[in-house]
């Protein structure tokens, strides 16, 4: 109750003035009307780092009691080990080199300040498709696809936006003529630089007020939250800096459990919870750090590499009335997957002049007895290039040549095909190749397939899409 105390004021008001203007049942969303929709990200949060999914460090209720009233996905993954790409692919339902968002203009794996580059505003974002169903849809928190003008969420489908326009180590530094991280809204920075200990707590302030002034149409939250972050120390509110068994790391975790929290209240409080589907989830695994901070257990390396424990992220659904409480899913599944299976819950047709990699999940979701994963295949890429193959349990990596981000200790591993059976070993240490020759065959296939679609930097595909561009000399620089 004490994490509650923050926002009493808040529920407090906004019941008398529920009261006091005669908001009734009569009012409420109707069931007809498509649900409204609430994707949660963090940024670099590990597969292992909250209670429902194994943490003992960390205190998460308000997490493990969503995933009680709602399901576990436990072989979820991120379309990418790093960041924008990951980003990217939720919004287009694409694989990154796909909609060549896989690496920056400078070669290196995410976009950075004063980017002439940026998610091509050519792309139709899931946010797009909400708005052609009547959606009032905003982003809260970290963008990363672009901070110049054509490459907003302002200009790609978002109404409103309220955050940070790329990553919190993003600072300036030498070498670096970097501005101030940047608070905006909308297209103008109306802070500089902006408190990052006060992140979350905003964040959750900014998402309520918006949930509540929809409450009474379809809605799209999609709020990327820009904890635990990049930095070597994340940031955390007063009121949980210090507060933690596991230093700024846990602080901004739990601060993270108490936002969703306050999230899932409002939604109850105004009885939208049974029409409001909402998803938990990371945009890669916990990155490597000395001392250790994240963690991925029980899978196997860190983010930024396509390990498992780099690229499978935890992830809660919850759906009152909907999604089966208590329950769990080991299909096989993406990020990518929410494109389309919220179009479908919206009614909104996908696009049909290109292709699309995401498929509806609803029946995962909905816990369908005898439903399966709609992939015959999950691609793990670094960049432009093609690592490793998940069908069913097997993965396989593949014999690369140079390995491209993460694990260049290894790189030796890397000469040979491994296969592995992540139902039996997911800490990948077991290579089976040798005495599974025919599942060695048939998943090199399997990559070859997508080889032929996507190619790679050198030698690119027909199902490559371009991204955006804007000129350098007239970029515009964010500062207050």
């Amino acid at each position: 109750m004490a994490l509650l105390q923050p926002l009493r004021p808040f529920f407090v008001a906004l019941c008398l003035a529920l009261s006091l203007f005669g908001f009734g049942e009569s009012l409420w969303a109707q069931e007809t009307r498509p649900p409204n929709v609430i994707v949660i990200l963090c940024d670099n949060l590990g597969y292992g780092d909250i209670g429902c999914f194994g943490s003992k460090l960390h205190r998460t209720p308000h997490l493990d009691q969503m995933a009680t009233e709602g399901m576990k996905l436990t072989d979820l993954y991120a379309a990418s080990g790093v960041c924008t790409p990951s980003r990217a692919a939720l919004l287009t339902g694409c694989y990154p080199p796909r909609v060549d968002m896989h690496r920056s203009d400078t070669g290196g794996a995410v976009l950075q300040p004063v980017s002439p580059k940026g998610l091509s505003p050519d792309e139709i974002t899931l946010a797009e498709l909400l708005k052609t169903k009547g959606y009032a849809t905003t982003i809260i928190g970290k963008w990363h696809l672009g901070d110049q003008l054509p490459f907003l969420p302002t200009r790609q489908g978002f109404d409103s936006f309220y955050g940070i326009p790329y990553s919190d180590d993003m600072t300036p530094r030498a070498g670096k003529p970097w501005p101030d991280l940047p608070l905006m809204r909308d297209e103008e920075v109306i802070d500089a630089p902006v408190d990052l200990n006060m992140a979350t707590r905003l964040y959750t302030f900014e998402a309520i007020r918006f949930i509540t002034e929809n409450r009474e149409r379809p809605f799209f939250l999609y709020l990327p939250q820009a904890m635990p972050g990049s930095t070597r120390a994340p940031y955390a509110s007063d009121t949980f800096r210090g507060k933690s068994k596991n230093g700024p790391w846990g602080d901004s975790i739990e601060e993270l459990d108490w936002s969703t929290g306050q999230i899932l209240k409002t939604l109850q409080l105004l009885q939208l919870d049974k029409q409001t589907l909402v998803i938990w989830t990371s945009d890669n695994g916990a990155p490597r750090r000395n001392p250790v901070q994240g963690s991925n257990e029980p899978l196997k390396g860190w983010g930024y590499t396509t390990a498992e424990g780099g690229m499978r992220v935890p992830t809660i659904a919850w759906w009152p009335g909907t999604i089966p409480s208590g329950s769990e899913c080991a299909e096989v599944a993406s990020l990518m997957d929410l494109y389309p299976t919220i179009a479908h819950l919206a009614g909104a047709p996908l696009p049909q002049d290109r292709v699309i990699d995401g498929k509806d999940i609803l029946p995962l979701l909905k816990g369908t007895p005898g439903a399966k994963s709609p992939h015959e295949a999950f691609y793990y890429y670094m960049f432009d290039q093609l690592q490793a193959v998940r069908s069913g349990d097997w993965k396989l990596y593949l014999p690369l040549q140079n390995v491209r981000g993460g694990w260049q200790q290894e790189k030796e591993a890397f000469a040979q095909p491994r296969l592995f059976n992540l139902k039996e070993d997911l800490q990948e240490t077991s290579d089976v190749a040798k005495e599974n020759p025919e599942i060695v065959e048939q998943m090199m296939l399997l990559a070859k397939k997508i080889q032929d679609d996507l190619g790679d930097d050198e030698n690119p595909g027909p199902g490559r899409r371009r991204a955006g561009h804007f000129p350098e000399p007239t970029a515009r620089i964010l500062t207050k």
